[in-house]
């Protein structure tokens, strides 16, 4: 991969956000000035002749352009700004409807375009897979998200990890640590919690951990106290979102039969 590449894929991954129920989007005022765009005016008109082409590809276009109207305080008064909570599609339909005199701009059309499709692919593949499957894929991605989480949290400065994360469990689990999660599972002695969850609960986890590290990052999080506090808020904002949701509350749901170690340990014995 060259510099370039690499330079491309940070620049949209950078200002990409993710809501509470996991869906990516991106902020038309941000990606107007990834695009190397100086004048909201100008890329109005580049968003309208987006939402146009996705009317004439017949695609309700209420679904990729949302509007994210704010109100900005200048002085004594406060101004709407107008802005737009983009899908990943709505990007790419920008990037190809933008000038291409700017270089930046066929980078953005190369990366949305293969970003969409890696999405497409991985949506279908995701469906097909077995229950058992999704657990070993959601627990692999928890693991990565996990060590990443850790990473961030210890240049915040957190030393003491489990009194870290069990705050994340707390504000999601309703007041569980990890411990009372493991004895309610009726796990053994330092059995490994998230090896006993569903790919439901997983997700919710893996949601969980992946908004706090970024909650860490954008706030500039220093201090073991507030990290702590910033993992308890972010567990709890998850929590009221699959509520909200009409969702099944993470201790709820079900413990699977086997754990993904014992699933793995039937899996080698088959290969034998």
């Amino acid at each position: 991969m060259n510099n370039l590449e690499i330079y491309t894929e940070k620049v949209f991954e950078d200002i990409k956000h993710i809501d509470e129920f996991g869906n990516e989007y991106w902020l038309a005022r941000e990606l107007m000035k990834a695009l190397d765009y100086k004048e909201w005016r100008k890329f109005k008109g580049v968003i309208e002749k987006a939402i146009m082409s996705c009317t004439q590809s017949d695609i309700n276009f209420y679904d990729h352009f949302v509007g994210a109207d704010k109100m900005v305080k200048t002085g004594d008064s406060t101004r709407k700004i107008v802005d737009y909570k983009l899908s990943r599609y709505a990007c790419y339909l920008i990037a190809q409807n933008a000038d291409n005199r700017k270089k930046v701009i066929a980078l953005a059309q190369t990366y949305f375009a293969i970003q969409t499709r890696k999405q497409e692919l991985l949506e279908r593949d995701y469906e097909s897979l077995s229950e058992d499957e999704k657990r070993l894929y959601q627990r692999s991605l928890t693991k990565k998200g996990n060590s990443s989480l850790n990473k961030t949290a210890k240049e915040a400065g957190v030393k003491n990890f489990d009194k870290f994360h069990n705050a994340g469990y707390k504000g999601l689990y309703n007041g569980e640590t990890a411990n009372d999660i493991a004895k309610r599972k009726g796990l053994r002695y330092r059995e490994d919690i998230l090896d006993n969850m569903g790919s439901v609960e997983l997700a919710a986890n893996l949601f969980r951990i992946t908004q706090t590290e970024q909650k860490i990052k954008n706030d500039n999080v220093v201090g073991e106290a507030k990290a702590n506090d910033t993992h308890y808020k972010i567990g709890k904002i998850v929590r009221n979102a699959i509520k909200e949701a009409g969702g099944t509350m993470p201790e709820d749901l079900p413990t699977p039969d086997k754990s993904l170690k014992e699933l793995k340990n039937d899996n080698k014995r088959k290969l034998k």
